[in-house]
């Protein structure tokens, strides 16, 4: 009879056991990843789906709440916290300002940054639980070229005051202009309503405008191409993938789908183990180069074969030559 009892009693510990462990399972559920952008535009939006379909293809389980400031910082800080509420397991930023809203509410969770231009000037460098990818411009190779196809005496720059990366490519872009005894003329705008009128300010004193990785004026390129080309003005811009179907003369950016993949991949080792303090800042490299033919002719400008040879893009009647 006690072995009976007993036999019995093994039969339901085993049972008990496992039915707590697949409760167990249960409660812990996919893993639950906010992601929140600045705003919807080509280059962050590419950013976001390659965040998602690098973890989908390794098989994470993962759901994603995905979340768009619409280029509002108090927004941005809102979203921060809703995925607090919401008791995500880790957070990703694309673009700056959510980046920085996201770290200012969480420390005891993974935050992973997404293409943050300045890391540092962002604050979040140094932080134990932050990590992410970086599309640091190069704005010596940026000043060179347009040096090479235009032979710029005053370069122009619409940027974001209020953006961090913003900010710091326009101290960059001057102190490069500067060095080199080229004027520099800019004009700050808060958003991007404000672009047209900000390149009208500026755009009949420079020889060449150029747009760096700023989030807020580059969701408005089509209008400040459109003014560049309207006055003759040949515009230069750090961001490839937002200038397909604008005036851009030559982009010369990243592939942020790339980007996104690589920020998934972060988030990756992450869930796998390893600590945000040990991966730090992955930085972008292979830049890709756009040229349009047909803003060259309406401009009179001929590009140097050099840059051809190099594009990866060359638009003539709104088609890519190359591939």
């Amino acid at each position: 009879m006690i072995k009976k009892l007993s036999t019995i009693f093994i039969v339901m510990l085993i049972t008990l056991t496992t039915l707590c462990a697949q409760a167990a399972s249960e409660e812990e559920g996919p893993i639950r990843i906010g992601i929140s952008k600045l705003m919807a535009h080509p280059a962050l939006d590419l950013i976001e789906q390659g965040i998602q379909d690098h973890l989908n293809q390794v098989g994470i389980d993962a759901v994603f709440n995905t979340q768009n400031a619409n280029g509002d910082i108090a927004t941005a800080s809102s979203i921060a916290q809703l995925f607090k509420s919401e008791g995500c397991d880790i957070v990703v930023g694309i673009a700056t300002p959510t980046a920085q809203a996201l770290a200012n509410v969480f420390t005891d969770i993974p935050v992973v940054y997404a293409t943050v231009t300045d890391v540092e000037a962002a604050g979040l460098a140094g932080l134990a639980n932050v990590c992410g990818t970086s599309d640091a411009v190069p704005l010596q190779e940026h000043f060179n070229l347009i040096e090479d196809v235009v032979g710029a005496s005053s370069i122009g720059m619409v940027y974001t005051a209020g953006e961090a990366n913003g900010l710091s490519m326009m101290e960059g872009m001057r102190a490069v202009c500067e060095a080199t005894g080229v004027d520099f003329v800019s004009a700050s705008v808060s958003n991007s309503s404000e672009v047209r009128t900000a390149a009208l300010s500026i755009v009949d004193r420079v020889d060449a405008m150029y747009i760096s990785t700023d989030n807020t004026v580059i969701s408005a390129v089509n209008t400040l191409a459109e003014v560049c080309l309207e006055h003759g003005v040949p515009l230069f811009s750090a961001d490839t993938t937002s200038s397909f179907g604008s005036s851009v003369l030559i982009a010369g950016g990243f592939d942020y789908y790339k980007s996104g993949l690589q920020t998934g991949e972060i988030v990756e080792r992450i869930l796998n183990g390893e600590e945000p303090s040990e991966i730090g800042t992955v930085y972008l490299a292979d830049l890709e180069y756009y040229v349009d033919l047909d803003v060259a002719d309406a401009l009179g400008i001929t590009i140097p074969e050099e840059i051809l040879e190099n594009a990866a893009y060359i638009m003539r009647n709104g088609e890519n030559t190359i591939g």
